[in-house]
């Protein structure tokens, strides 16, 4: 059975997941902008959760280039998921040319200890895939999302079954971006991924209109759908 992580940034969006059948959580904040460390109060109430539950790592939005100061909050995040009892962490770090950043990686690596850990879509930026896949597997990681360096995992298909292949069961391959009911049977047709990882969502509901008028509202936030987590565990079932 191919594992469903579900990626959620509230306490509505845990829940949601859990009640659906999520496998596994992906723990951020800002959803909006890709994912950013979850807030110390949302990792305590989800290491009460009943499925395993790792945190995004990544603390700020932009690239993956993280200066001295970024590390050093990382490395403090990843003691803040360990406390809360999460299950593991999600981290990347690139350097400018989109090349993993060995230096920064092994940091955080050592940092995280036994904590299982994902290494993100900071991958889908690498110019060389299958080194990348290889470098992932020597640092620790137990698991690599990845779009296939595309928009989607739909179009990043062929990475993806090069990601396997290289993989040769020594890490698992989870798909993301792009992923619902409809695609996810279409990409493990094609290649047999451990995993997947969708956010599940839609639109949010408009803000308060004097929130609205003061600014403080993000016009591209989006919630977790029961009813798409329940679609894409469904269609993972029937496969």
């Amino acid at each position: 059975m191919t594992l469903l992580e579900v990626c959620v940034d509230t306490a509505e969006g845990l829940a949601a997941a859990i009640v659906g059948g999520a496998d596994r959580v992906e723990l951020c904040s800002v959803l909006e902008l890709g994912g950013l460390t979850p807030y110390t109060g949302l990792m305590a109430l989800a290491g009460r959760a009943p499925v395993p539950v790792r945190a995004m790592i990544r603390p700020r939005a932009g690239d993956f280039v993280f200066t001295a100061g970024d590390l050093e909050i990382m490395l403090g995040d990843i003691e803040a998921a360990r406390q809360a009892g999460l299950a593991g962490v999600v981290l990347g770090a690139s350097l400018p040319d989109g090349r993993l950043d060995i230096e920064k990686l092994e940091r955080l690596v050592d940092e995280a200890g036994e904590l299982p850990k994902t290494l993100h879509r900071a991958i889908d930026l690498v110019p060389d895939f299958a080194e990348a896949v290889e470098l992932a597997i020597a640092l620790g990681f137990d698991t690599i999302l990845t779009s296939g360096r595309a928009s989607s995992a739909l179009e990043g298909i062929a990475d993806l079954e090069l990601a396997q292949r290289v993989a040769e069961g020594r890490i698992t391959i989870m798909a993301g971006a792009g992923i619902n009911a409809v695609t996810a049977p279409q990409i493990l047709g094609r290649a047999p991924l451990g995993a997947v990882h969708g956010s599940c969502s839609e639109p949010a509901q408009p803000d308060s209109e004097p929130a609205q008028r003061l600014g403080f509202v993000s016009q591209s936030r989006r919630v977790t759908s029961l009813d798409k987590v329940v679609a894409l565990k469904a269609a993972l079932a029937a496969r």
